[in-house]
């Protein structure tokens, strides 16, 4: 098991152990390709589609991940598996007794088991979903970083010790930018407890990769404070190395280019032994070492690579395992498609084998009809001793009663609104200073306030001040796993901000990537699963710059991760500012992502009420993500009495409308004043005109959506936005207006089939002031008053 939380050394038997390892490595190669194979050959085809799969990508990795999952992996390791791998990764599972065996042959398949692993569809097995290249990678980084806190933070469960982060990624994800952002990150933050396993096969989608490639990757890796473990080769050519001759054995396969080494990997023994005898026939030593040898035995040991040699694998593991806990990348040297009959070959990426290729391949595996499945079929290892092997290895000893998936009680809440912002009579307060002003209370952790504030983690991409998080930060510090004291506060320097770091504080500063903001909340919004601490992450970002990483933020949701986006300040009213800080279709953003719930409140007592539901919503089973699109326009507020069920489902009558009128007018955000005087103007000549506000077109939205499928199904009640609109008259008039897309309010005529007239951006911004812009931009009270115009006139 295990000695002190490091990997244990081999048993005294390591030979049998390693035997049993390389039955394991047959069985995974041959069930990960009969899985991809059965999808597409053996499972009916009803649309004529291609199921595709990855059969080469698979059997690249299977030696890796044997020599991880059956060996060196303890029950509290975190991992995000390559896409590719998710054959292999399905069969692992399967072998571990957590995976049906009715399930394997639904890969691909409605209800069945994803191409690519997935926290949600696949189950708790899965620690980080992979489907999106480079961000699973990058992911375990900040995972590292988010145990860390909750462990400095003694938030964790004390009977699971901390984990190893382990991400198995394909070369060509190294293409992905967001790998370097994180890896820039994580050397500002000191990142520990990570390894990154590269499957080094040479071979993406399209081609060969570069020759020496492994260089560059190794030099940065090093830049960042990683160590780098190369494998290279396995112990036979190691072995052939060490022979006279060898020497220049070796220089012909190091300065062989990508290209053809695959082609011969392709070609096979013969074309091996031309290549080489053309080159080293005059090598008493080299011909000494290549005679010998029949064309398979020459060509299983120059294929005889690092990553593809379980012994040479458990050893640098082990070694690196012994060394300590710095972040560590092993390039790992593999054959794309090993053990397959298309095994280098520059196309086989999608590749599959034909059904002549799987029935020779079936008789190589020794695999009788209708025994495809069978766990230990065609294996030379007694069942008994394989089954009693893999139930002892660490990985398969649960990391606690409820599985790998942790559970976490929900925090405590308090009240039905958080407090206010207290502003005198006349005084203009924006959400974002609202938002600031709010948080900044929680963070007193005065009487009901104290159990949430304690969960609360803030973090930004450098715009912590900007957007309103000073006085929060002032209050509850920087979080550093190392105390370092603020310089300006101990040299008597004036200015606002403490920026004393320590492992005590509850906002984590990063740099301007808004990739990692999301990657980042999308580990901590994962707390209570992987490390079974709840925490309620807030994260702060420009809102034009949300399009910036919205890969990340889309991955994140996909996860399912918990978290509070706050995008501030946003559209054209951050004036002059330029069009470039001016965003047009977040809007349309928070209403089509999945398990993000997006609200655009315009006044402090809408945010207090979505905040204060936001924590509540994050925690439960059936909430999501919350984003809030807030703004630096300062609004006169409103004394009145909301009802937080009205504010949440998406909007309320700010001025009821008279049944059967023929107009309302509906807003959304910043751009309230415009609409109130509007508003004002339009009652003298209808006076039973309703003024309608909405805080989110998304939940609005989502709620008519559900309703209507309820209706086809025969049951059911009328949606909220159907009852907002159900006392205007059936040809009634909405003018709608918000500082976005007009897209987002358009589908309102959908609802009752009422005429819409929706004002809002849908080109780039530009530079200048309020009433400048939104007169360009035909958002003032003018060019509302003319759509109410036109609107009447029909």
């Amino acid at each position: 098991m295990t000695v002190q939380g490091r990997i244990a050394p081999l048993a005294e038997d390591s030979t049998r152990r390693l035997e049993l390892l390389h039955a394991i490595e047959r069985k995974l190669l041959w069930l990960s390709a009969w899985m991809i194979h059965h999808a597409n050959h053996v499972r009916p085809n009803r649309d004529g589609l291609k199921v595709g799969g990855h059969q080469a990508s698979s059997a690249s990795v299977i030696s890796i991940m044997t020599a991880l999952y059956f060996e060196i992996l303890r029950p509290q390791d975190r991992l995000a598996v390559k896409p590719h791998a998710g054959p292999v990764f399905h069969a692992i599972n399967y072998l571990f007794g957590r995976q049906a065996r009715e399930t394997l042959g639904t890969l691909r398949q409605f209800g069945g088991i994803q191409p690519y692993p997935s926290r949600v569809k696949d189950g708790p097995e899965v620690d980080f979903s992979t489907g999106s290249v480079g961000l699973g990678v990058a992911l375990t980084s900040f995972g590292s970083l988010v145990q860390d806190y909750v462990r400095l933070h003694g938030l964790g469960r004390e009977e699971v010790p901390a984990g190893r982060h382990v991400a198995i990624v394909g070369d060509a994800e190294l293409d992905e930018g967001n790998i370097y952002e994180a890896l820039l990150e994580g050397w500002k933050h000191d990142v520990r407890n990570v390894w990154w396993v590269i499957d080094y096969n040479r071979q993406s989608l399209d081609s060969v990769v570069q020759d020496r490639l492994f260089g560059r990757i190794e030099g940065l890796f090093r830049d960042m404070g990683w160590n780098v473990v190369i494998l290279k080769y396995g112990r036979r050519l190691e072995a052939a190395f060490a022979r006279e001759g060898g020497e220049a054995l070796r220089r012909w396969i190091d300065d062989c280019p990508n290209s053809l080494y695959s082609a011969l990997t392709f070609q096979g023994g013969a074309a091996w032994r031309a290549a080489l005898l053309a080159e080293l026939g005059r090598e008493p030593g080299a011909r000494a070492i290549i005679d010998p040898l029949s064309d398979e035995e020459l060509g299983a040991l120059m294929t005889n690579l690092g990553g593809q040699d379980t012994a040479t694998l458990l050893e640098a593991f082990r070694a690196q395992d012994a060394a300590g806990d710095q972040p560590t990348c092993f390039i790992a040297y593999t054959i794309k498609g090993m053990g397959l009959p298309f095994a280098g070959h520059k196309d086989n990426h999608a590749g599959l084998m034909t059904k002549e290729q799987m029935a020779t391949f079936k008789a190589e595996m020794r695999i009788r009809d209708g025994h495809e499945w069978d766990r230990f079929e065609g294996l030379d290892i007694p069942e008994a001793e394989l089954r009693a092997f893999i139930e002892g290895v660490p990985f398969a000893t649960p990391i606690a009663p409820e599985g790998r998936r942790l559970q976490a009680a929900a925090v405590p809440v308090p009240g039905a609104s958080f407090p206010q912002p207290k502003v005198a009579p006349g005084r203009k307060l924006s959400t974002q200073a609202a938002f600031g002003e709010v948080l900044a209370e929680l963070g007193r952790g005065q009487g009901e306030a104290a159990a949430i504030a304690k969960r609360i983690v803030t973090t930004s991409p450098d715009v912590t001040v900007s957007t309103n998080l000073g006085p929060w930060v002032n209050r509850r510090g920087i979080f550093d796993r190392h105390l370092k004291n603020d310089v300006f506060r101990d040299a008597k320097l004036a200015s606002a901000q403490r920026w004393g770091m320590s492992p005590e504080g509850q906002h984590i500063e990063l740099g301007i990537a808004e990739q990692n903001l999301f990657l980042l909340l999308s580990a901590l919004g994962l707390a209570h699963d992987l490390y079974g601490a709840r925490l309620l992450p807030v994260g702060t970002v420009y809102d034009p710059f949300v399009n910036r990483g919205l890969d990340a933020l889309i991955y994140a949701c996909y996860q399912d991760a918990r978290f509070m986006l706050v995008s501030t300040p946003s559209g054209l009213t951050l004036a002059p500012e330029g069009g470039q800080h001016q965003s047009v279709n977040t809007p349309l953003i928070g209403m089509a992502q999945d398990r993000l719930a997006s609200f655009e409140p315009a006044f402090a007592d809408e945010l207090a009420i979505l905040m204060r539901w936001g924590f509540e919503h994050m925690q439960k089973p059936e909430g999501s993500a919350v984003w809030l699109r807030l703004s630096t326009r300062g609004l006169e507020q409103p004394q009145r009495r909301l009802d937080p069920a009205a504010v949440v489902a998406g909007a309320h009558w700010m001025v009821p409308p008279a049944p059967g009128t023929r107009i309302a007018l509906a807003y959304q955000g910043a751009v309230a004043p415009e609409a109130i005087a509007a508003f004002e103007a339009l009652r003298e000549d209808e006076p039973g005109a309703g003024l309608l506000a909405i805080t989110s077109p998304d939940r609005l939205h989502a709620g008519w959506l559900a309703a209507r499928r309820k209706a086809r199904a025969g049951f059911g009640g009328p949606s909220w936005v159907e009852e907002l609109l159900a006392p205007l008259a059936p040809d009634a008039a909405l003018v709608t207006v918000l500082d976005g897309h007009p897209a987002a309010h358009a589908w309102l005529g959908a609802v009752r089939g009422q005429r819409v007239m929706p004002l809002g951006v849908d080109r780039f911004g530009q530079g200048g002031d309020i009433p400048d812009l939104y007169r360009e931009y035909g958002l003032d009270t003018d060019a509302i008053l003319d759509a109410c115009a036109q609107a009447m006139l029909g």
